[in-house]
């Protein structure tokens, strides 16, 4: 299931109405975003009292998330009261001074409960309800029940596990409850990592909620993160989207293995550069605003194996589902079966976390067996003779972010039988190698410098020069050259909106 951006509309499904508001979302690297909204929201910002910038982040963040969902915006502002709610109840029956002869066990775990019901019902019925009708259908030979006309909320998958981190951390006795609704407001919807993460723990930002200040240093740092963002974005993601749609649109029984292969580390290139941009320019934002926002990324293509993988690439979703599912089933504490049983759990959930369809079930089980296998005996062999791990991930990287992309299992079988030079029936080989030759030729500077990038070098060098007045003046170019890319190429929504 994914975003819809186009009309607004109103879908009516077995006697209930579902409003399905389809705007256009504002995205960091729209001209409204950067051009109407960031400016004037840093006005307010900056003019407001400190103690108040709070209600100005609360109320910027509800109208940035309102701008491409006016309907779900209320959904969001609902989850935050119900669960500022529940906290405070499982806070209450901490409360010693109050219930000192009371045994409120019960109590607590009654309302840790409804909070997670609630949480990951909405999650449920907005994600997968759709995929579970069609299960039931599947499963039953026949069309038990229709599918449901809805659109998913944006962030929501990110959204919802900030807010249950939050109530399994002040149940788990972590930290207290917060009194404001407005600081925890905050922290929920804030702007920068809304839609697409980072996933932020309470704890992680509320010394900067209580109190913060917009240093000099760290706008100027910020500013820089967010061109650096901007520019893997605009100008590394969206132009080596092109390589895949060339593949796509010829399709595998028209390319062989070379042009198959190319393509897949075209996606790989763009998914990177997409999502990493994004979370940069998140960061970047943040500290404009004084927030300290964990990084996401470090240099994932230069893992060694899948699990070094899993450690650079999305980093606070794995930390997520390492501290609140893997750890609480007992992780390697309890015997190799048990261990087993928690990577299986916890890799089939992360495979459905990015979507409701087979293919991310798959996706997450792939990984699940490949990082099985390193755990058991394959990762110290990859610990100690590095480059055949970094060999094994070049192979790896683009076969799993294939199943990852591909949909259809029929085209997705397809594509992998002719990744890995199988016969497939039907295909048209005259001229492949030309095709391949003619995308080589096309994007190879391109690739080089999607390479480059995939280094920790870039990232060093602006955290090294970014007061250098030079450096200024190239992120200044590079600031205008994004702009001129995004008025002459149009909407470049980030991939990872739709999950």
């Amino acid at each position: 299931m994914s975003v819809d951006i186009s009309v607004k509309s109103i879908y009516t499904h077995t006697g209930l109405t579902i409003f399905n508001f389809k705007e256009f979302i504002m995205v960091f690297s729209s001209m409204e975003f950067l051009f109407r909204f960031l400016p004037l929201f840093l006005l307010f910002y900056f003019v407001t009292k400190p103690k108040y910038r709070n209600v100005v982040l609360l109320l910027g963040s509800l109208v940035f998330y309102a701008y491409g969902e006016p309907v779900y915006v209320f959904l969001m502002m609902f989850s935050i009261v119900f669960n500022y709610w529940a906290a405070r109840r499982i806070k209450r029956f901490y409360d010693i001074e109050v219930y000192s002869e009371i045994d409120c066990s019960f109590e607590r775990n009654c309302w840790l409960a409804v909070a997670m019901v609630f949480d990951f019902g909405m999650l449920f019925i907005f994600k997968y309800i759709n995929f579970f009708i069609e299960i039931i259908n599947t499963a039953a030979g026949t069309k038990i029940f229709d599918s449901v006309a809805i659109t998913l909320p944006l962030g929501i998958s990110f959204y919802t596990f900030q807010i249950t981190s939050y109530i399994l951390d002040v149940y788990r006795l972590k930290y207290q409850a917060d009194k404001s609704i407005i600081k925890f407001g905050t922290y929920v919807s804030m702007f920068p990592q809304l839609i697409a993460g980072p996933i932020v723990s309470y704890d992680e930002v509320k010394p900067e909620l209580d109190h913060r200040e917009a240093k000099a240093d760290d706008i100027e740092h910020g500013a820089a993160l967010f061109v650096l963002g901007l520019a893997y974005k605009v100008l590394v993601a969206n132009k080596i989207a092109s390589l895949w749609n060339d593949v796509q649109t010829v399709g595998p029984f028209g390319i062989n293995t070379p042009t198959a292969w190319l393509g897949s580390w075209g996606y790989s290139f763009q998914l990177l550069f997409d999502f990493m941009g994004y979370s940069v320019m998140a960061i970047g934002i943040g500290m404009i605003l004084g927030f300290k926002i964990p990084e996401n990324f470090k240099d994932p293509y230069m893992a060694h194996s899948l699990t070094d993988f899993w450690r650079r690439w999305h980093i606070t979703l794995g930390r997520w589902f390492r501290e609140y599912v893997y750890i609480p089933m007992g992780g390697n504490r309890k015997g190799k079966v048990r261990m087993i049983f928690a990577m299986f759990t916890v890799w089939m959930f992360t495979g459905l976390w990015h979507g409701a369809d087979w293919n991310f079930l798959i996706w997450g089980l792939f990984l699940f067996v490949f990082l099985l296998v390193e755990k058991l005996f394959l990762g110290k062999v990859f610990d100690k003779v590095k480059i055949l791990g970094h060999v094994y991930m070049f192979f790896l990287i683009p076969v799993s972010w294939t199943i990852f992309n591909i949909s259809d299992l029929k085209t997705l079988y397809l594509y992998l039988k002719r990744m890995f030079g199988m016969k497939i029936e039907g295909s048209v080989l005259i001229h492949a190698a030309d095709k391949f030759y003619m995308l080589l030729h096309t994007y190879w500077w391109l690739l080089l410098i999607c390479i480059v990038l995939c280094t920790p070098w870039p990232r060093k060098l602006i955290e090294k020069f970014y007061r250098n007045w030079l450096c200024k003046l190239i992120m200044l170019a590079l600031f205008w050259f994004c702009i001129y890319q995004i008025a002459k190429g149009g909407s470049n929504p980030f991939l990872y909106f739709r999950f």
